[in-house]
């Protein structure tokens, strides 16, 4: 039975969304239907097609009461728009459906499972929201929210584990056909931690251990867990909150974090080996992964900062959009990741330029545009006298630009785009120190109408940022101190 919240907002976002244009859209990056995006959540293949569900408020664009839209594609790339999946109409989730994930039940039906958020009023007189996961279960469209929820509340948790910040369940099946599920939470202190649950019929949990605890290591609330094994190595990603910078290796504010290790499954035991960030860009967060038909551990992520996504008009109608689905793999206990080989089907024309030498700026016949998959293969000119800096600058016109310009001497390759047109004093730049052996480098630079991702070394390092530059600038131009030779592999990237 649909109810009557969620009847409005299935009414209002096709209603709404159809006024927007495509050419209003990114071309080839998903974007809100209508109002406001966050977290990707329930990322799964389902019935044929890969499923994406994301944190949704259609009504404006900036954040309000927590729904859930729905997409689906056969290809990672063209999404299509289904009516929205979860909207805040129960006694335990009236202020908001948060984040969690989604699977396909021994039946064919396809399970939600979310966070549901309940504000509750305190002894001092405030309001706190009370968070507990919550199932739904449906045919691919519409989902009925069981009867008996919330499936884990506070009963469920450790001891010292905070009700308050307790959150964004991510669920996998087993080999013998259990269920497990990781749980974002934070102790009284604040300090983050992960919770495992396990279950036979995904539907009846049970607490089990805490899989792996910050001990103030990195921020504070740890968010948007997602636990694998891949090539051999246990993966856990989590989104810290309020982090601070140690090195190039984490930025100010809410990042990312991908512990790497290894994972006992009889003990349900997890060992952090190395850690690193997920992406060193601006704007990235909240990934979530799902394993394809194929094989392959693919990821995509909210592409947005959450202290700049308040900035934007409110007439603006839609506002958020999610990173490029990315293939990933772990090389030497570290996380790689690569543009979805499904992208190259999108490959236009092919330019090629190949040992371009040059010393201050040069622009190259029909490298330009800005939805464009660009691979540069940099090295020094002179081997003796190795180049001072190269940059790319791209977005381009006799006003704006952003750049991703690179040291070889410190090995520090930056994102910048205080040219590209903002007016408001938000975060522009990041660097990252990168490997780079005698000023050679590999760029993989894949633009879009309002965004840029960066993937160096094959996908040792990325870096994503949003820029909102008007479509006319679509320049690119290349700069040099010193003498640096160049390749250039560039197509342009068409939607049918």
């Amino acid at each position: 039975m649909t109810s009557q919240t969620l009847r409005d907002a299935r009414k209002y976002e096709e209603a709404m969304g159809n006024k927007i244009k495509k050419e209003q859209r990114p071309g080839f990056h998903l974007s809100a239907r209508v109002g406001w995006m966050n977290d990707p959540n329930g990322f799964s293949f389902h019935n044929g097609e890969y499923h994406l569900f994301h944190q949704y408020y259609p009504y404006d664009s900036h954040w309000g009461s927590m729904h859930w839209a729905h997409v689906v594609s056969d290809d990672l790339l063209h999404w299509r728009y289904l009516p929205a999946a979860l909207a805040p109409d129960a006694e335990y989730d009236r202020d908001g459906c948060f984040s969690g994930s989604a699977i396909t039940l021994p039946d064919g039906r396809q399970l939600l499972l979310y966070t549901g958020v309940a504000k509750e009023s305190q002894p001092d007189g405030s309001m706190r929201d009370i968070q507990t996961q919550c199932i739904a279960v449906g045919d691919g469209t519409d989902y009925e929210k069981y009867p008996e929820n919330p499936v884990i509340d506070r009963n469920l948790l450790p001891e010292d584990g905070s009700k308050y910040d307790f959150r964004d369940p991510k669920v996998w099946q087993k080999a013998d056909g259990s269920y497990r599920c990781v749980v974002g939470n934070c102790t009284g202190e604040g300090d983050g931690r992960i919770l495992l649950y396990s279950s036979r019929d995904c539907i009846h949990w049970k607490y089990e251990k805490i899989l792996a605890a910050n001990e103030k290591r990195f921020g504070r609330m740890w968010e948007c867990p997602d636990f694998f094994m891949l090539d051999g190595k246990a993966v856990l990603l989590v989104s810290p909150q309020d982090m601070l910078p140690q090195g190039f290796e984490y930025h100010n504010g809410n990042g990312t974090l991908c512990l790497t290790g290894t994972y006992d499954e009889e003990t349900d035991t997890f060992i952090e080996e190395k850690n690193q960030a997920i992406d060193y860009g601006i704007d990235f967060y909240a990934p979530q992964t799902v394993l394809a038909p194929d094989g392959r551990r693919i990821m995509i992520g909210w592409m947005q900062n959450w202290d700049t996504c308040n900035l934007h008009s409110p007439e603006q109608p839609w506002f958020g959009q999610m990173s490029l689905p990315r293939e990933l793999s772990v090389k030497n206990g570290r996380l790689y990741q690569q543009p979805v080989r499904e992208l190259e089907a999108l490959r236009g024309e092919k330019v090629v330029h190949e040992n371009v030498t040059f010393t201050d700026v040069i622009r190259l016949d029909s490298v330009k545009g800005r939805k464009v998959d660009m691979e540069l293969l940099l090295r020094p000119g002179d081997e003796q006298n190795i180049y001072k800096k190269f940059a790319v600058r791209f977005a381009q016109d006799e006003n704006y630009h952003t750049a991703v310009s690179f040291r070889p001497y410190e090995s520090i390759l930056k994102i910048d785009r205080k040219f590209s047109g903002s007016r408001r004093a938000i975060i522009h730049q990041r660097r990252s120190l990168v490997n780079s052996g005698n000023g050679r480098i590999k760029l993989r630079i894949i633009l879009d109408s309002f965004s840029a991702e960066i993937f160096v070394n094959d996908g040792e390092h990325v870096l994503s940022a949003t820029l909102y530059t008007d479509l006319s600038a679509d320049g690119i131009s290349f700069f040099a101190d010193g003498q640096v030779t160049m390749d250039v592999v560039k197509y342009d990237l068409v939607m049918e």
